[in-house]
């Protein structure tokens, strides 16, 4: 080290240079440590020892073994120096220092030995590279393509597939399709679908050993194009002279979907029947002519009837006829999950429906069509077509293989898809995600939902209380009761609502945005509100005013049907009210009479010697009952008298002459006569009964009042429309902009939204054949 500036240095060490002529850096802080003694100054300067085991190869106080020790050229200070520190100022003496280190080479440590090789886990190194490179390994989800089936244009969005059904292959296809140059050419069906068109074909040639034909089931997701499948089986199956077929789903509306989806495979000729618009006479008769093509019926038709007793399910299995062998698709056949319900329960009629027609039609092609079929393993109690279960298998009933898979959890199921592939009866696909980014962005209250929320929020609280106090009027437990499990059903549907309602406005800012960036725009909901929009139709009528609240909808549904009100009193009619009040005394004891009681006084008085003999009893009873048919004894003078020349009272059955009576009655009788004790004590009922009937009124009135002011309150809310309603009128008349929305909607409801705006959707939602 040397001094940058005067005064003259002594010489310097071998080690040390002078600084270049140039501008010094910023002086960098050294390490300072405290002065050695000359005499240990040489040993300092010595190249560093390799380290020992004993005490005196410990570095000394201060001294850093990482960096280098170099005295200062002024002061003499050992100072630790860092690796490639060429100026710096000394911390004792602050003059400038320089480093040459061309020069202090003996003053570097030794370097260490360098350390030895790591193991390489060669197999850890392969599964980093497999999992790097999107292998199997770790993955939930397999890109799919067709393994054995090459026909058809790929699909035209990535579709994958488990990793455990990845893992085994189909049987080797077999079946050759009659349709297959159509749907070359046309390429109307991808590779995918023609695979499982091919693999349902073939499956439907087998039989299972209890003699019915063999099944197929669809659980591809949504965008895989079940519907498609479907239509590209009829038009196979219309080819092979099956000319019948019966497509059930969930609803009606569904039918317009299947038509598109047969005209969009060429099978244009196939016609396409709604079973809710055909009479419940036989389909193939001259006045409905459905001798042939595709009969559309709703899981809910299955299970109707006519008044006279005809279902729609003998009504399909007289038109399939004996022996058919065409096409059953149970579409979304999770509907009939409920067939085997848990203990307790009693299993659906939807259930016992699909089960029944698959018995009657052994020779039938069923194909179960569902992405959620299998989602526990008891929802698939009525898929016996699968061959799972039953007459050659390894368990002899459903409850059986229940109890197994329940035994060995998901991965029994997993190995049920897996066999049920290996044995060419399932195919399972779904869309692929990659590439889909998820955010999740907070919707801002506005103060005006805040405030409508609160006011919600306070009304319901006020409602309970109400509720509560309704009901102590009732011989109910209010705790328990029907009324509070229909209270905090509807509390939560209403909120639901309107949390749904608060998001809104973001959604539409975040359309436009999209929008504006050219995208497009998918919208889901929870719920569409249709339901109450159709009960506000059938009420208010078709011509409202205004959108519809849900919110408001239910909360008047629930108040109308549900607020405990006491039971309405009956009022006390004029003079024919207390003679019907008489016939009931008389009747509510019609084993016994008065008249039988006096028979039996009047026969027990005279005692006769002769009657301890059975017989002569017996014939002394049948002479009583002779004459007490002909004579009488009046209740007043104790006479006998004919049966006909007395009076009988219509409510408690004296008979007594008419003269013994004060006053005595003329010769006109009424029809309806009654003693005057009866007639006291009906005067008295009927007194005491008209006082209670006008509290029991008085009560309900005031009930009904308060139920009237609540349902007016509800009708005074501030509360929001559907969130459908709402997007719609906020964007509909944007023509650039184009809403799916995802959910229940039906036709009708989507017809009437875009058309709701001054005709600015005129002509763009219209029926098949129904001008726009």
């Amino acid at each position: 080290m040397s001094q940058s500036s005067a005064p003259p240095p002594p010489p310097p060490p071998p080690s040390l240079a002078p600084p270049p002529p140039t501008t010094p850096p910023p002086p960098q802080p050294a390490e300072s440590v405290r002065m050695l003694p000359p005499e240990l100054m040489p040993r300092a300067a010595k190249a560093p020892q390799p380290p020992t085991s004993s005490p005196a190869s410990q570095p000394a106080h201060g001294i850093d073994p990482t960096k280098i020790q170099l005295p200062c050229a002024s002061c003499k200070a050992i100072l630790n120096v860092p690796h490639g520190l060429a100026r710096f100022a000394c911390p004792q003496c602050g003059v400038d220092l320089a480093v040459d280190v061309s020069k202090v080479k003996q003053f570097f440590p030794t370097a260490p030995p360098p350390p030895p090789p790591e193991e390489v886990n060669e197999v850890a190194v392969e599964v980093e590279r497999d999992e790097d490179e999107g292998g199997m390994v770790g993955e939930t989800f397999t890109d799919y393509r067709p393994p054995k089936v090459s026909i058809g244009p790929p699909h035209p969005d990535p579709v994958v597939e488990t990793s455990s059904l990845s893992a085994v292959q189909p049987p080797e296809p077999t079946y050759d399709p009659k349709i297959k140059d159509d749907l070359e050419s046309s390429k109307a069906l991808s590779c995918l679908q023609i695979e499982t068109l091919v693999y349902a074909c073939q499956r439907h040639l087998q039989h299972l050993p209890n003699g019915a034909r063999a099944g197929f089931f669809i659980g591809d997701g949504a965008g895989v194009g079940k519907g498609r499948t479907i239509a590209g089986l009829i038009w196979e199956n219309w080819h092979h002279g099956r000319r019948k077929a019966l497509w059930i789903s969930v609803g009606s509306d569904l039918k317009f979907d299947a038509r598109r989806d047969l005209d969009d495979v060429g099978a244009t000729c196939i016609e396409v029947h709604a079973l809710n618009k055909l009479p419940y006479s036989k389909l193939d008769s001259k006045s409905v002519g459905v001798r042939e093509g595709v009969v559309f019926s709703t899981y809910n038709s299955l299970i109707a009837s006519s008044e006279k007793g005809r279902s729609r399910l003998q009504q399909l299995v007289q038109w399939c006829g004996p022996g058919f062998d065409g096409l059953i698709v149970f579409d979304e056949c999770h509907k009939a999950k409920n067939l085997v319900p848990e203990s307790g329960s009693q299993p659906t009629r939807t259930g016992e429906a699909v089960l029944d027609i698959q018995d009657r039609l052994p020779e039938a092609r069923v194909v179960y069509c569902s992405a959620t079929g299998a989602s526990e393993p008891r929802n698939m109690g009525y898929m016996v077509r699968l061959g799972l279960w039953g007459v050659g298998t390894s368990f002899s009933d459903f409850r059986e293989f229940l109890g197994a898979l329940d035994r060995g959890g998901v991965g029994a199921l997993e190995l049920v898809a897996m066999d049920m592939k290996a044995r060419g009866m399932y195919l399972c696909r779904t869309l692929s995600y990659e590439g889909a980014e998820f955010e999740v962005i907070e919707a801002p209250l506005e103060d005006k939902m805040m405030e409508m929320y609160k006011k919600a929020a306070e009304f319901w609280a006020e409602l309970r209380v109400e509720l509560l106090s309704a009901s102590a009027f009732l011989n109910d437990k209010p705790n328990s009761s029907q009324l509070w499990r229909l209270y905090w059903a509807s509390h939560q549907r209403f909120f639901r609502h309107m949390c749904m309602s608060a998001k809104v406005p973001a959604t539409v800012r975040l359309a436009k945005q999209a929008l504006v960036e050219e995208k497009c725009v998918v919208i889901g909901l929870q719920s569409t509100g249709e339901a109450r929009t159709e009960e506000a139709v059938t009420k208010y009528g078709s011509e409202l005013d205004d959108f519809v609240s849900g919110p408001r909808e239910l909360l008047l549904k629930f108040v109308e049907e549900n607020y405990p009100l006491p039971e309405k009193p009956e009022l006390l009619p004029g003079e024919d009210g207390v003679k019907e009040l008489q016939r009931k005394r008389h009747s509510a004891t019609p084993g016994v009479s008065v008249k039988g009681r006096v028979r039996k006084v009047a026969k027990w008085q005279p005692p006769s010697d002769a009657e301890s003999d059975e017989e002569s009893e017996t014939d002394s009873a049948v002479e009583s009952t002779d004459s007490d048919d002909e004579f009488q004894i009046c209740e007043i003078c104790t006479t006998e008298e004919e049966r006909k020349k007395l009076l009988q009272c219509s409510c408690c059955g004296k008979l007594v002459h008419s003269t013994c009576l004060m006053p005595p009655i003329g010769d006109i009788v009424p029809e309806e006569w009654s003693c005057h004790l009866c007639k006291e004590k009906t005067d008295e009922y009927l007194q005491a009964r008209q006082a209670y009937i006008a509290e029991l009124q008085k009560r309900y009135d005031a009930a009904l009042e308060r139920k009237t002011k609540i349902l007016e309150i509800i009708r005074s809310l501030d509360l929001p429309n559907n969130p459908l309603d709402d997007i719609v009128d906020q964007e509909g008349k944007r023509w650039d902009m184009w809403l799916r929305i995802l959910g229940v909607v039906s036709y009708d409801e989507w017809a009437r939204l875009w058309g709701a705006h001054d005709g600015w959707g005129r002509g763009i939602c219209h029926r098949e054949g129904e001008e726009e």
